[in-house]
């Protein structure tokens, strides 16, 4: 009876004139971004981030969660019909769903596609529902040193589960912290590395360094690709009908792409790509026929597809519960929370349970417009393909300065984006993920307040982090995967000697 009223009250929340008109604007700009190749589901996050300040908390992450979501959903359009994905996570649906198009099956690719991420995200918010405010309940009984120790599992998991060196992840991660310190010191009343600048008393502007690191290194990063499209893919309704083997071979693929999703989504430093990339090995591996991935295959679209809603949606679920974001997504949606003085954590569901569960039936508001916008619009998104880079690329440009300026009307503010931008694409050049950085930067603060509390209560005693069980345990998932990072580190150096023999 009370996740029946908790849900009605979600509804009162998420059916009001402003939360139904921002969450049709999430979607409606994730969906754009999502089809366009190079712009990224993050770098428009940031881009809105500043409208956050002039509307509740909870029409904020309304917004916030569409562009998320809404991005995952049109990842999948150019990357089917011009095997360009549009979002990271996307790319995998190139393998089959651009064969399917060169079959002249381009129609049930889009089709399924929908289908698989509305099947993964619905099923997703029912878990987030049933499951969410158990965990927040668990979770009030955490102490400090709980805390600290739960927030050092989600950064060195950022860390070494990054596509790349674990110990460039390490070293954005640090970096970050150290970013997060930068400002007035809420104990002491000290001011650390602000260098004698007035403007760093408060710290550093979240907004200037996610648009800088992540918006203006995509620009930078796109500069001068051509994409070419030799004609319009006509897709007609009876050509998005699917065949009773279609839909047959793909039911049970995106019920456990969703589970596979659903469980990669709440691990912290993982995002919605490595699902997907899982969910299609998972169906090509247990395939009766596995010679038909890479040439059209359902399986290999509707799998992956559910798998990345579903790692999209349920990437809520340590965030809003635990207030650890599992990838710099999640950290932007902390970051919102915070400008609104709302402290993530466990007692969000119990202190603003109007936030919380209006955003759950967001979701399923969001997910079914987005149902309605995918497909009979199929042919608008296709021509945005067509909007030249020239034109693009210096329009966002101008959205982010006017973004970032309208916070705090500071030209400082600007120049701090200019120079995390130049700092985004150095990271590029020297194979650094930056998302590992924001992380950093979000989670500092909040790890050194619970650390010098915890400190304070154990009178200096370190050991107060390996006697409690809770965070005892986390230090040991810590030590198991830094192990785990290194026999995986000796194992690759190990091949290509044994190659070579």
């Amino acid at each position: 009876m009370e996740i029946l009223n908790n849900l009605a009250l979600g509804v009162s929340v998420a059916f009001t004139i402003e939360n139904l008109m921002y969450c049709a604007l999430g979607v409606t700009v994730g969906m754009l971004i999502g089809v366009i190749p190079g712009v990224g589901h993050l770098a428009a996050i940031s881009m809105l981030l500043p409208l956050t300040y002039y509307v509740p908390a909870t029409t904020a992450l309304v917004m916030l969660a569409g562009i998320y979501y809404g991005a995952q959903y049109g990842g999948s359009t150019a990357a089917i019909l011009l095997n360009l994905p549009g979002t990271p996570s996307s790319s995998v649906v190139c393998l089959d769903g651009y064969p399917m198009t060169k079959d002249g099956r381009a129609g049930v690719a889009l089709f399924m596609t929908t289908i698989a991420s509305f099947v993964g995200s619905f099923i997703t918010v029912i878990v987030l529902a049933a499951f969410a405010p158990p965990l927040a309940n668990f979770a009030v009984a955490f102490n400090s040193a709980d805390y600290f120790a739960m927030m050092l599992l989600g950064l060195v998991a950022a860390a070494i589960l990054v596509q790349g060196n674990p110990a460039k992840g390490l070293a954005a991660v640090v970096f970050g912290l150290i970013l997060g310190v930068v400002g007035t010191d809420v104990s002491t009343g000290l001011q650390r590395y602000t260098f004698g600048f007035t403007f760093l008393y408060d710290g550093l502007n979240i907004v200037a360094i996610a648009m800088g690191i992540f918006g203006v290194t995509e620009v930078v990063a796109n500069v001068g690709k051509v994409i070419q499209i030799k004609d319009d893919k006509k897709i007609t309704f009876k050509s998005l009908l699917p065949t009773r083997r279609d839909i047959k071979e793909s039911i049970f693929p995106m019920l456990r792409g969703t589970g596979i999703g659903t469980g990669i989504g709440i691990l912290p430093g993982t995002g919605t790509s490595i699902g997907s990339f899982i969910a299609y090995a998972v169906e090509k591996r247990i395939s009766k026929n596995p010679e038909k991935f890479g040439k059209g295959a359902i399986e290999g679209i509707t799998a992956p597809e559910s798998a990345n809603n579903a790692a999209a949606q349920s990437a809520f679920i340590p965030t809003l519960t635990l207030g650890i974001p599992g990838d710099a997504v999640m950290a932007l949606m902390l970051g919102a929370l915070l400008i609104h003085g709302i402290t993530p954590g466990p007692n969000v569901i119990s202190d603003s349970p109007d936030l919380f569960w209006g955003l759950v039936i967001s979701f399923l508001i969001g997910n079914v417009l987005l149902l309605i916008l995918n497909i009979p619009m199929v042919g608008l998104w296709v021509r945005l393909l067509k909007i030249p880079y020239p034109i693009l690329y210096p329009s966002i440009i101008l959205f982010i300065v006017i973004g970032v300026y309208s916070i705090n009307y500071s030209n400082m503010d600007i120049v701090l984006v200019a120079l995390f931008g130049v700092m985004g694409c150095l990271f590029l050049l020297l194979g650094f993920e930056p998302a590992p950085l924001l992380l950093g930067f979000i989670l500092g603060p909040l790890m050194e307040e619970n650390f010098r509390r915890a400190m304070l209560l154990s009178r200096g005693d370190l050991m107060v982090f390996l006697e409690r069980p809770v965070s005892a345990t986390f230090f040991a998932m810590i030590a198991a995967l830094i192990v785990w990072s290194i026999v995986s580190a000796l194992r690759k150096k190990r091949v290509p000697v044994s190659a070579e023999y």
